[in-house]
């Protein structure tokens, strides 16, 4: 099984959520998609990988490629993460740059703050 999501759309923002691998099989096709919808708007996106299985190198850079990408449009990328990706991306240091959160709700609360 590779990546498969699902896109909602909400007031400013618009949530995917992932399952499965991001990884450099999956990757070109999600960094395209992904890019083409942020371009789309609303600009805020909300990645929930809470239920990602792995993320390899390929995936973050990605990861970073599309939170370079919304923050040019004035937007933000949260991503909402388990303990795997969490590991991953700490080990290179981009817990704060990515902006992870433990839940959706979270990341919404993020927005409304904003």
């Amino acid at each position: 099984m590779s990546l498969r999501g699902t896109r909602e759309l909400r007031d400013n923002c618009q949530l995917f959520r992932l399952t499965g691998l991001l990884d450099a099989f999956s990757e070109p096709t999600f960094r395209k998609t992904l890019g083409s919808k942020i371009e789309e708007g609303p600009k805020n996106i909300i990645l929930d990988l809470s239920q990602i299985d792995f993320v390899d190198s390929s995936g973050l850079g990605a990861l970073v490629q599309l939170a370079k990408q919304a923050k040019t449009a004035q937007g933000t990328l949260q991503i909402v993460t388990n303990a795997r990706v969490t590991q991953t991306v700490k080990l290179v240091r981009l817990e704060k740059f990515l902006s992870l959160q433990v839940s959706v709700d979270e990341a919404l609360a993020n927005l409304k703050a904003s």
